[in-house]
């Protein structure tokens, strides 16, 4: 079974596709990779990604990415164009039930395939779903903090250490702004109500962001006192004092930590899930 992922990139503007059309200006696909239909004033971005398994035929093959496109721009365009110009607040609008209704709007289109979709609201922010388990939502949201750490293990020599660590084992340290993202599962209540990003943001700050931001972490927090702060370690650290606290997030009982991915630079992340 094979995973094919295609993402889409569009921008909606309030009353540009209702009723799933298109202003004339807008019907030539001139630019799909920066977003089409293209932004138009202060329109909103988004980018969805859909991921289709299945069993590749004789083409090679098992659906093709236009139809993707297609789907996407035909049944998922207008959804969330009637959601933002509709009678509702769109701040108001049960993100549950959005991500239900990406799925079961693709699904007939891509023959029964798509196992899962994100809604990437921002370059930070994204909301998943999984067609098998349509009763729950995976947000992902990224933070950053700054720090300091020196790599150095105790029981070896200094020699040895200078051997594995090179410059970053520098008796003063170096710092890093790492970037973290936190993946956490959340169930979705009768009306399509989940917990609010803004409820997960205060306990990433107070878990993770205050306890590590601009802090030397070999002197200056108890986590590292004897604990070498590679960029594994950390990652593991972060999800072992998240992961006892994920449960209380929200009105729900039920979230859970799926993983963390932490960058230590643009070439360097680790991902933890426990």
């Amino acid at each position: 079974m094979l995973e094919l992922h295609r993402k889409v990139r569009m921008c909606v503007t309030d009353g540009s596709t209702a009723g799933g059309t298109l202003p004339p200006e807008a019907t030539e696909k001139f630019n799909t990779w920066g977003g089409w239909p293209a932004m138009r004033g202060l329109s909103r971005w988004y980018e969805l990604e859909v991921i289709c398994k299945g069993e590749p035929d004789n083409t090679g093959y098992f659906i093709n990415i236009t139809e993707i496109d297609n789907a996407v721009r035909e049944e998922v365009l207008p959804y969330l164009q009637d959601m933002i110009s509709g009678p509702i607040d769109p701040a108001s609008i049960p993100l549950g039930e959005v991500m239900r209704g990406i799925i079961n709007n693709l699904q007939p289109l891509l023959n029964e395939t798509v196992a899962e979709a994100r809604l990437n609201l921002t370059p930070m922010l994204s909301l998943g779903m999984e067609s098998e388990h349509m009763d729950r939502v995976i947000i992902r949201h990224q933070y950053e903090f700054s720090a300091a750490h020196r790599l150095h293990c105790a029981d070896l020599s200094d020699e040895q250490n200078i051997k594995i660590f090179g410059k970053c084992n520098n008796p003063e340290g170096h710092g890093h702004n790492y970037v973290l993202e936190v993946a956490i599962s959340l169930p979705v209540d009768p009306m399509g109500e989940i917990a609010t990003v803004e409820e997960l943001d205060e306990l990433i700050d107070t878990t993770v962001i205050k306890p590590f931001d601009h802090k030397h972490l070999n002197k200056d927090t108890p986590e590292f006192a004897d604990l070498n702060p590679t960029v594994e370690n950390i990652s593991k650290v972060i999800y072992e004092k998240l992961a006892p606290k994920v449960d209380d997030l929200g009105s729900m009982p039920g979230s859970e930590l799926v993983e963390i991915k932490l960058w230590e630079t643009q070439k360097t992340a680790c991902t933890y899930k426990g």
